[in-house]
């Protein structure tokens, strides 16, 4: 059981790691310019990719020799994911961290015709060259090895979520102390006073990483900590 756990786990990061790479790359095509702040978490890793592709493991290796089916069921499931995810993300933070409005054929802006069928040929890639290709790779490991790396990867990737949840709460909190609705001088003072203490150093570097990773987010609370925040940035970035 455990070894299985291992297995997968090792798995889930390879795959999450593996979509931070298409990430930063898509990005940096897009933005003519190179990107390496993309992803919710601070390490180079994206779960979305990792729970996509443990579904697609799951659900259409099974008809890996129908290349339509693969690719109808590659873009479906990581259609679902990505709009879940969106849906999920907008109801807690209140933001719209990615949006495809001026895509043809989106739902919502969450999900467009468009990257569906990227997931779908991605898909065909990650069922009969990439999986192929990393769990024959890790076969080739033995039991001790693959403990030890999955040890090591599952203690990173757990500080990695404590220090993210940490700092979302810690900036959800600090929202509470603005009290009027114009907050650019508030936001300020406080950045200036609380910039030195250890936990505001971490809270403010994690919110400019979000605000990095996530560019275009769509603030659908403009009053909440992220947007006050955001605008500040954006302000102080004019002045310059």
């Amino acid at each position: 059981m455990f070894d299985t756990f291992c297995n997968l786990f090792i798995l889930f990061m390879i795959y999450s790691f593996f979509g931070y790479i298409i990430e930063i790359t898509n990005c940096s095509i897009v933005e003519k310019k190179l990107v390496l702040n993309r992803g919710f978490f601070l390490g180079p890793y994206l779960p979305i990719y990792g729970i996509s592709c443990f579904l697609m493991g799951s659900l259409i290796l099974k008809y890996k020799n129908d290349i339509l089916t693969t690719f109808v069921m590659s873009a479906f499931i990581c259609t679902t994911v990505e709009y879940i995810t969106s849906y999920v993300l907008e109801k807690i933070f209140k933001a719209r961290w990615w949006d495809y409005s001026n895509h043809k054929f989106n739902i919502e802006g969450r999900v467009c015709l468009f990257n569906a069928c990227l997931f779908g040929l991605g898909g065909i890639i990650f069922a009969y060259i990439f999986n192929p290709f990393i769990t024959n790779l890790l076969s080739k490991l033995n039991v001790v090895t693959i403990r030890i790396i999955a040890i090591i990867l599952l203690i990173i990737f757990l500080i990695d979520v404590i220090i993210t949840i940490t700092t979302l709460c810690q900036v959800k909190i600090s929202s509470l102390k603005f009290k009027s609705k114009d907050v650019t001088n508030e936001i300020t003072k406080i950045i200036k006073d609380e910039i030195h203490k250890k936990r505001e150093i971490k809270s403010n570097f994690f919110v400019r990483h979000m605000l990095n990773a996530f560019p275009k987010i769509d603030l659908t609370d403009r009053n909440n900590s992220l947007g006050k925040l955001k605008k500040y940035i954006l302000k102080k970035k004019k002045k310059k």
